[in-house]
């Protein structure tokens, strides 16, 4: 490509970071960076009512959770205001817009007329060729004055060719009474004054883009590449929505599932490379176009999303879980967690884990601190048989070399000195060790809590109870 590509992310500030604005958000990241382009941030505020510092904040928040950094300031729509006015105007004094003095009630009127008869709805204004000498001193819109014969196709990279009908699409506001741009117009005059020259967005918006077009014809501008990427379904095929789960990106975070994993599984929400499905940032920048991706609804599936999830855990350097976990925990108002221990327990946790919550879980047994008080499963395995077979491991225990080889040995020795399988002993440990019946492997556990800490918890644990 001889010119740079330039992408961009335009959401509403008016609520959450919704999921699929956070799938768009990752194409066109990954397809600009992929280019070695550039990936801009426009928050579209032009709803006054409803956009608010609040809501921009959570959008700039998850997109620095999910590692999308944008290039450049974040541009504000409705700061633009008076260049999108200017551009009505251009386009009032080139011939491609004209004045329309029709009232709400007037139309209304028309469309009413239209449904009796049978005919389009779509307003046709009586004003679109009254030259400006018989216009009255009035309030007016500006509207596009848009073909009413032939066709206006988009070649749409993922859509192929999409033809619209130019009787089907109306002469629609461009500027407002009050001045005020339409979003229609807003958006092509920003992307064209940002360069934009790729639009990569769902195809919710593909009509919008045949109407979008022939502002860029208007204005004489090159049209951007555009690219409609199909919507998120639920499991169930409907759109997605509150009922299938969650919906905003801060709720994923929240829910514990690394950026990574995040990334990587919407990713493969509506594009595929081959038959990978985990990858790396690295891959995902080297791999993504615009061919790739399906025309078909991709469904949200947790049970996917979960298992990617735990294989980017797996993945993932020792530091880098202690630090998302740590993070995760912040974010949830966790009570504190100790960062040593989790670091020392994450080694021997992490594969088995499939989101952050889990390896906290996971490393329970080493973030507690004595006496470890077992639960009332883990308590059955601590009658006082297997509490005297805890006191009489211990001294083997104690000089034992402290590792995993050695202290399988000690165990495996005493079970069958015993006549007791491993697993028979394993209970009572894992009682003393961690307090539970659900752990780590034993051998794991004492390796991670360290030979002082695992004869002092065993010692507790072998101590007579009251009922004995």
């Amino acid at each position: 490509m001889t010119q740079p590509v330039v992408t961009r992310i335009a959401p509403s500030p008016t609520g959450t970071m919704h999921i699929g604005t956070a799938r768009t958000a990752l194409f066109n990241w990954l397809f600009a960076r992929r280019h070695s382009g550039r990936f801009l941030l426009r928050v579209e505020d032009t709803d006054r009512e409803r956009s608010t510092p609040e809501a921009t904040q959570t959008i700039l928040a998850g997109l620095e959770w999910l590692g999308l950094d944008h290039d450049g300031d974040v541009v504000s729509q409705f700061d633009n205001a008076p260049r999108h006015a200017e551009v009505a105007h251009a386009m009032l004094a080139s011939g491609h817009a004209y004045r329309c003095f029709s009232s709400q009630s007037e139309i209304e009127a028309f469309r009413e007329a239209a449904r009796a008869e049978g005919r389009s709805t779509l307003f046709q204004s009586p004003w679109r060729d009254v030259p400006e000498a018989d216009h009255p001193d009035a309030p007016s819109v500006i509207r596009l004055k848009a073909p009413r014969e032939g066709q206006t196709v988009i070649a749409d990279a993922v859509q192929g060719n999409v033809t619209f009908r130019n009787d089907q699409l109306d002469d629609m506001v461009l500027l407002r009474s009050d001045g005020t741009p339409t979003y229609m117009l807003a958006v092509v005059v920003d992307d064209h004054d940002m360069g934009v020259t790729h639009v990569i967005r769902g195809d919710d918006h593909l009509n919008n883009a045949a109407r979008q077009a022939q502002i860029f014809d208007g204005m004489g501008w090159a049209q951007p590449v555009w690219a409609h990427i199909p919507l998120i379904h639920g499991a169930d095929g409907k759109k997605l929505s509150k009922r299938h789960g969650a919906t905003g990106v801060e709720e994923y975070a929240e829910m514990g599932f690394p950026a990574q994993a995040l990334r990587n599984y919407l990713a493969r929400l509506g594009w595929s490379h081959g038959d990978d499905e985990f990858f790396t940032d690295a891959q995902a920048r080297e791999w993504f176009d615009l061919e790739g991706i399906g025309r078909a609804p991709a469904r949200l599936d947790l049970k996917k999303l979960e298992n990617l999830s735990g294989q980017h855990i797996s993945a993932m350097a020792d530091a880098d879980v202690v630090a998302a976990t740590l993070e995760w925990n912040d974010r949830v108002g966790g009570a504190p967690l100790d960062a040593e221990r989790l670091a020392r327990a994450v080694p021997v946790v992490k594969d088995a884990c499939r989101t952050l919550p889990q390896v906290v879980e996971r490393a329970a047994f080493v973030l507690r601190d004595r006496p470890v008080t077992p639960d009332d499963n883990a308590a059955k395995s601590l009658d006082s048989v297997s509490r005297g077979i805890l006191h009489e491991l211990t001294p083997h225990l104690r000089n034992a070399s402290w590792t995993r080889d050695v202290l399988e040995t000690v165990v495996g020795d005493l079970a069958r000195a015993k006549d007791l399988g491993l697993g028979k002993l394993a209970a009572p440990l894992r009682a003393a060790l961690a307090g539970r019946t659900a752990t780590p492997s034993v051998f794991d556990m004492m390796l991670v809590l360290g030979r002082e800490e695992t004869l002092a918890r065993l010692e507790d644990a072998a101590a007579p109870s009251s009922g004995d």
